[in-house]
């Protein structure tokens, strides 16, 4: 081992506190990975649950391993030092399972770097039972595991409450036996996706059970993102189904977290951290928001919310952020037109936007970060003028109350492109072309230039052009995948590969088309379809 690594290792773990001690007995070994580097991992509520759920199993001790660090990677590879665990300092190769906790498509890139970086073969058909049995997880996987499906052995598809205790189980019992028997048998579970079984029917996302506790911080270090935050999941799924968003298709039901029971936890939190943060895909839907909020602040905290819903602000909510120190407010009005939020589904009014604004500038919340989505189908000039035109309203409300606190705030457009998700409404619509994307965005940067205290900050096209492939590709972008994680971009591998990625992205599929994702089963198929001819009417189009 290298003494550079051990010695970083160190450091990680003395800033840590709340990680589980090495040493600890178990039958079954198994290293948690995140594919990206420890400071993103580390921000992961989602993982930090997963790490604790393996370790609540029985015989079964879990330690973690990360992408290294820029730095850490030139070390890795000048010493030959295969990637180890961040608790022991183990092989990750020495494992018994590797577990793969998967956010996003972008860290598909990452996977075959890991595993090199580990001495283990990239694909299961090159590995033996010598090999750990590698499984993956996450929010990536249960929307569509079919671009990685060939590197790994299984995949649980749902929540980890419920799958955790399921596969270790048989795992724990399964030890010393044949790979071929083990899958198979994993194959039967509820939620177990097997690649190499063929799968009929297709596989069902399980969740947790409705009295779950909820999903809080198990390790805290300032290594992170969220470093003054202790996080609360207070509910998990949305209730509102807005047509691009898979949070309220996949997750489901909508389930909130009863409120005496929150407020245990985060009096908890509050002896850790000074902060609460208030974490869901939907977190002001939550039917007990502000009392929670009320109940952190009353105990000497504040309160940090990850999402705020326009039509849900009020004055007490916004008195509670204003003593809990916010500065800036996020909002996701998403559609810049109102066809454009009528399309999506948003159910949300100009006036409720500005409405919204004004209540948000008079409690002294001066600075706005404001969602849009460019590139949704159907999408014209005439849209993005609106967006421009909302978004000078926007400014004038602020300016207006910037006058009375005497000072000025900042407004800040995130602008992202459409990507198409899985088991969403609009699943079968194609990503708008890349060219006619870039128009788009330098319409808005013409017409918001004039616009005082307005910035313009536009996601990365390529990358989306990316995650919109891995999103909607099969396994035949597993090559593509393996070639990226070996230095070269997009364009490049997929030239090798004889691959077309803005054809494949912008492709509208037929209603009735073979899609990649059909491995795993929705309730929702004809809900989603009849969304889709819906949206699609708005926008004068016949699916």
């Amino acid at each position: 081992m290298s003494r550079t690594i051990r010695e970083l290792q160190r450091r990680r773990r003395a800033a840590e506190s709340g990680s589980i001690p090495s040493g600890r007995g178990g039958s079954l070994s198994v290293c948690l990975v995140y594919p990206n580097r420890y400071y993103t991992a580390m921000s992961s509520l989602g993982f930090q649950a997963v790490y604790r759920l393996f370790n609540d199993q029985p015989d079964v001790v879990c330690e973690r391993a990360f992408l290294p660090d820029k730095d850490e990677l030139v070390e890795y590879e000048k010493s030959g030092t295969t990637l180890l665990s961040l608790e022991s300092g183990r092989p990750v190769s020495d494992f018994d399972v590797i577990a793969f906790s998967i956010s996003f498509e972008p860290d598909f890139i990452n996977i075959p770097r890991i595993l090199k970086l580990a001495r283990i073969p990239e694909l299961t058909s090159e590995r033996d039972r010598s090999c750990p049995l590698l499984i993956a997880g996450g929010a990536a996987c249960f929307i569509n595991p079919e671009p990685v499906a060939l590197l790994f052995d299984l995949f649980a598809i749902g929540e980890g409450e419920t799958l955790i205790p399921l596969l270790t189980a048989l795992l724990c019992s399964s030890l010393g036996q044949q790979r071929s028997e083990l899958l198979a048998a994993a194959a039967e579970l509820p939620g177990i996706y097997v690649p190499i079984v063929p799968v009929a029917p297709a596989v069902r996302r399980m969740a947790a059970a409705p009295d779950a506790p909820p999903s809080c911080s198990v390790v805290l270090t300032d290594d992170t993102e969220f470093s003054n935050m202790y996080l609360v999941e207070v509910s998990r799924g949305c209730p509102r189904g807005c047509r691009f968003c898979a949070a309220g298709f996949v997750w489901q039901p909508f389930r909130q977290q009863p409120l005496e029971r929150l407020k245990q936890v985060c009096a908890e939190g509050l002896k850790l951290r000074s902060t609460i943060g208030l974490v869901g895909a939907a977190v002001s839907d939550h039917a007990h928001i502000e009392e929670l909020s009320r109940f952190i602040v009353e105990q000497g905290g504040k309160v940090s919310l990850s999402s705020l819903r326009l039509d849900r602000l009020n004055s007490g909510m916004l008195d509670l952020l204003v003593k809990s120190g916010h500065k800036t407010v996020s909002l996701a009005p998403e559609g810049g037109s109102q066809r454009m939020r009528d399309m999506i589904r948003k159910n949300l009014t100009e006036r409720q936007i500005l409405d919204a604004v004004q209540m948000v500038a008079q409690a002294g919340i001066l600075n706005l970060k404001l969602y849009f989505i460019i590139g949704l189908p159907g999408e014209t000039d005439d849209d993005l003028r609106e967006l421009v035109s909302l978004t000078t309203a926007i400014q004038s409300t602020v300016v207006e109350q910037a006058r009375a606190h005497k000072r000025l705030g900042e407004i800040t457009l995130s602008v992202n492109p459409f990507i198409p998700k899985p088991f969403t409404p609009l699943q079968w619509a194609g990503m708008c072309p890349l060219p006619e994307l870039k128009c788009k965005v330098a319409l808005l940067e013409k017409q918001l230039r004039p616009i005082a205290n307005v910035r313009l900050k536009v996601e990365e096209l390529q990358g989306c052009v990316l995650q919109s492939l891995l999103s909607r590709g099969g396994r035949e972008l597993t090559p593509l995948i393996r070639l990226m994680a070996d230095g070269l971009n997009l364009r490049k591998a997929a030239k090798i590969l004889g691959l077309n990625p803005e054809a494949r992205v912008t492709e509208t599929f037929p209603l009735d088309a073979e899609l990649p994702w059909d491995v795993l089963h929705t309730t929702d198929g004809e809900r989603l379809k009849a969304e889709y001819r819906e949206a699609m009417q708005i926008i004068g189009v016949r699916p």
